[in-house]
Order: C-alpha cells, then structure tokens, then sequence
C-alpha cells in the first residue's frame, strides 16, 4: 500500500524517459565534427537558433537557392539490426545533394534530423559522423540539425533520419531540360550499390530467402553480404560540378526511386524520348544476385532499382569523349547507355530479357 504520508513524487522530464544532459553531451561530442566540415560563407558552430551562411562569402553574385530534404528509407533498419551506424549518414546527405546538383547548383548548407526513443550517444555520434563525412564529400557544412528523444514514439533502439540541404547556382545557369535535344547521348555513371532505393524489397527477400547477411555474399566470397548492402549511396557532386559549370552537361537525372524508367523523363521536355541500352554496361553481381533470387522481373528491377547506374547525364555527342575523360579522371566510371530521341515524352529500356516503356503506346525504335 503506498505511504499516505509520503511526500507526493517530483517528477522530472529523466523520469519521462528524456536526458537533457543526454543531448547537451551530444551537442558537446559532436562540436568537432560538425566544425571539421566548415567552408566559405558558413562558420559552422552550434548552439544558435539558427544556423547562418552568406552566399556572397561563398563566391556568388545573384544566385537562385535549391533545396532538398530526403530520408535515407528502411535501409536504417539493416544500420540497426546489424550495428552498421556509420555510413547511414552519408546515404542521408547523397539523397539530398545529389538531388540538388542535378539542378546545377552547389550544396552550400546541410542540417539533419535524428530522432529515437531513447538517445543512445554512442550511436547517434556515429550516425552523425557518418553525416558530417557525407557534407565533406559533397563540399557543403553542416550548420545545425535537430536530435529529438521521444520514449513510446520508436521501438527500443530504432532512430529515423532527415536531412536537408539548400544548394546554390547563379541565375541563368541552371539545368532546366531547356538544352536537351534531339540525338544527345546518355552518359551513365556507376553507382556503389542499391543506394538508397528498394530496401523494403530487399529486407523481404532477406526474410523470405533466409539470407545470412553476417556472412561472404554468395557472389563475393571476400566480402559480407550485408556489408554489400549497407554500401553508402555514391557522392557525385565534385565530379559534376566543374563539367556543369563548364556548360558541357544539358541535363542530369538522380536514379532513386522509380529507377531508369521514371526518373529519366523528369528531365526531359515534351517531345524528347529517352532510349536506354540495358547490355551497354555489365549488371553489377549485387543486382544479379537480387534479380535471381526474387525471380524479379527486369521491368521490375529498372523501376525498383538503380540497376548500377546512379546518375545520368544527357550530352551532345561533340562533348562525349572530353566529358568520359574528365569524370573518369575524378574517379567515375562512365557508360554509354543510350540516346534521347523524337518521340513522347518517356523512357524505353531494352535489354536481351526483351523491352519496356514508360510509356505503353511508345513505338520501338532502334538504337544504332
């Protein structure tokens, strides 16, 4: 029975299940991180309301701001079962830079969202060192975010992730779809793996198939499976820039979710088709291992997955080779995959598996 005479309890938001001292020793932890990714026109230090960047300090004249948020999906729950926090913050910063720099603009600024249950430091400085890495490779700061603890809001060890960026491109030299035309060539960059995109599938045909991720991948005996799963998403911001900059590129398509056959047409005016060449480059061993073992179908596979192509670039064909050149010599691998063409406005991929369309009534052509 409890004591009639005791004093009533104190309670206190600890007793809630949220630290304060929790979060100020991350701030704390996270200082030198954030710090390390500090460029002109943003001090990045914490502890404001607010974070500050001067465009003008960056080097800009009249520049148009680009912004973008994004998540980095259930491929979290693969960081989470198997331990793997460090790279997630890096998916998180591509999805959004990546995103902008197809737009031709400059990621200046990042600020991140962490939320979980009941913070847990040592992770969440993982994830946000994954974060703060991400912003280096892609030359932007990491001037803020939010770490929210909410106890009945996650299950025990869960967090969630959002990021968001505002990029930078001076007025008129932004990539709109305007120069794209007619028997421009499509360039395809390598990608490092699934990305971002397709993991509520892929954690299903984990389950289904039994798949004993802590162990060599069965198309890789010198690597773990799940560490061919948890590969960060690609960061291809200082290898388009310069060549954006230098007016060589007519329009970029970020391959997310969607896959080839959506996200190509995003980029593309009325009266544009794009023709994709599926046997133009070898399918990565990860997309084959995953088309085999869900019996997926390759209409499937092009709308689910990057297919081993993360970015596409549409290029007159006078700037092909000097254009593989430079990306190469930044690190990319480049592919021909195709041709934009006179047609509806869509995407037809072909391969030997047979032809699909984004469009049904689009009339094959052929790719010479």
């Amino acid at each position: 029975m409890p004591d009639k005479n005791a004093p009533p309890e104190s309670y206190t938001y600890a007793k809630a299940g949220v630290s304060i001292d929790a979060g100020n020793a991350l701030v704390k932890a996270i200082g030198p991180l954030v710090k390390a990714t500090a460029r002109p026109g943003a001090t990045s230090e914490l502890g404001g309301f607010g974070g500050f960047f001067d465009p003008k300090a960056a080097g800009y004249n009249d520049p148009l701001l680009v912004a973008a948020n994004d998540g980095v999906g259930t491929k979290l729950k693969l960081a989470i079962d198997f331990n793997r926090h460090d790279t997630v913050g890096i998916d998180l910063v591509a999805m959004c830079v990546n995103d902008l720099i197809v737009q031709g603009a400059e990621p200046l600024f990042f600020l991140d969202y962490f939320a979980t249950g009941k913070l847990e430091n040592g992770i969440a400085e993982r994830v946000v060192a994954g974060i703060a890495e991400g912003c280096k490779m892609a030359g932007c700061a990491l001037i803020g975010g939010e770490t929210a603890e909410m106890p009945g809001m996650y299950s025990a060890g869960d967090y969630d992730l959002a990021g968001f960026c505002v990029g930078a491109v001076e007025r008129g030299e932004q990539l709109t779809g305007d120069k794209v035309a007619h028997d421009q060539v499509l360039l395809g960059l390598a990608s490092s793996g699934v990305h971002s995109n397709g993991y509520s599938l892929v954690r299903r045909l984990a389950a289904d198939k039994g798949w004993k991720l802590d162990r060599p991948a069965l198309f890789d005996a010198e690597r773990l499976l799940i560490d061919h799963l948890i590969e960060p998403t690609r960061i291809y911001v200082k290898s388009l820039l310069p060549a954006i900059r230098g007016g060589k590129i007519a329009a970029l398509a970020h391959i997310t979710g969607g896959g080839l056959l959506e996200n190509i047409p995003r980029v593309l005016p009325d009266g544009a088709h794009a023709v994709v060449n599926a046997g133009a480059w070898e399918q990565p061993r990860l997309m084959a291992f995953l088309q085999g073992q869900g019996n997926i179908e390759p209409e499937e596979m092009a709308r689910t997955f990057n297919c081993g192509i993360g970015m596409v670039l549409l290029v007159d064909n006078a700037d092909v080779a000097a254009l593989t050149a430079e990306l190469e010599a930044a690190g990319e691998t480049v592919h021909p995959i195709g041709m934009v063409v006179a047609g509806d406005k869509g995407c037809t991929v072909r391969g030997s598996a047979g032809t699909w369309s984004a469009r049904e009534d689009w009339e094959a052509v052929h790719l010479g």
